[in-house]
């Protein structure tokens, strides 16, 4: 396993497409990165948005953090922001997060920590807590994860098991490919920590307090962030939609690009209409 090269001030390596005075934020999970949104980034330029996909801290060209947690992953968030987000400077009035797994969780974060910085959410196959208090569950959640490594599979063996297990089981086979593909390019150091980050989340309690527009957006077959896990979450946030994609599991932005990009398209134009 290779050290992550290290940076606490660097602004994440992003793709930066379009120039709509609305900037959404494509922030993928633990097995992803920038490439991971492909459809979205043309369906987003294409009906007026600007959008940027990052690379989260030591995934693709973003080095690390120390320490690699929430909060630090979060404040990186804030950097690429305010580098290219709403601002004078670059004529972006709006900036709307789209979390998908763990980048819903950081998208959480954020909002928790700049909620001024965030107009608008879009959370999808996340959860607003990671497992059950007390640390075991989370403990044997890390072992079984890391264990297949501990092993010598690496990233590119483990990659089109996991994409496939995430996936409804009529998923396509160019689907779990493309999945597998990012996946596969994840350093293992970085797995990692993403993984042993996550198990410490929790931003329940701050649900009652996101005061912009929130879409929460699940797949009907997502066994990593359950539908009516995510229904509960959308009930707890004040005037939150809730919809669930039948034919999707929990990587629905993939799995079922048309769909998902029409639904968000919908959230968008009906909240974040160009000025």
């Amino acid at each position: 396993m290779s050290a992550m090269e290290i940076s606490n001030h660097a602004v994440p390596a992003c793709i930066d497409a379009g120039n709509g005075d609305t900037a959404v934020f494509l922030l993928h999970g633990v097995g992803g990165g920038k490439e991971a949104w492909p459809d979205a980034l043309k369906a987003l330029v294409g009906a007026g948005f600007r959008a940027v996909a990052w690379d989260m801290p030591g995934y693709g060209a973003s080095p690390g953090i120390d320490p690699y947690d929430n909060t630090g992953l979060a404040r990186a968030l804030e950097r690429l922001i305010d580098a290219i987000g709403a601002n004078e400077a670059n004529g972006a009035r709006r900036n709307v997060i789209l979390g998908h797994s763990m980048g819903g969780m950081i998208a959480q974060e954020a909002v928790a920590l700049f909620p001024q910085k965030i107009h608008g959410l879009i959370l999808s196959g996340t959860s607003p807590a990671f497992g059950k208090p007390g640390g075991e569950w989370q403990q044997q959640f890390l072992q079984s994860r890391f264990a297949p490594l501990d092993a010598g599979r690496g990233m590119a063996g483990l990659a089109p098991e996991l994409a496939r297990g995430m996936m409804a089981p009529d998923a396509c086979d160019a689907a779990v490919a493309q999945a597998a593909a990012v996946m596969s390019r994840v350093p293992e150091a970085t797995y990692r920590a993403a993984l042993s980050a996550i198990v410490s989340f929790n931003r329940l309690d701050n649900l009652v307090n996101i005061k912009v527009p929130v879409l929460c957006l699940s797949g009907a077959h997502d066994k990593n962030a359950a539908p009516f896990v995510m229904q509960k979450m959308a009930a707890r946030i004040p005037g939150a939609e809730y919809l669930c994609m039948a034919n999707a599991g929990h990587i629905a932005n993939m799995e079922q690009p048309a769909e998902f990009n029409a639904i968000v398209l919908d959230f968008l134009q009906r909240h974040f209409a160009a000025a």
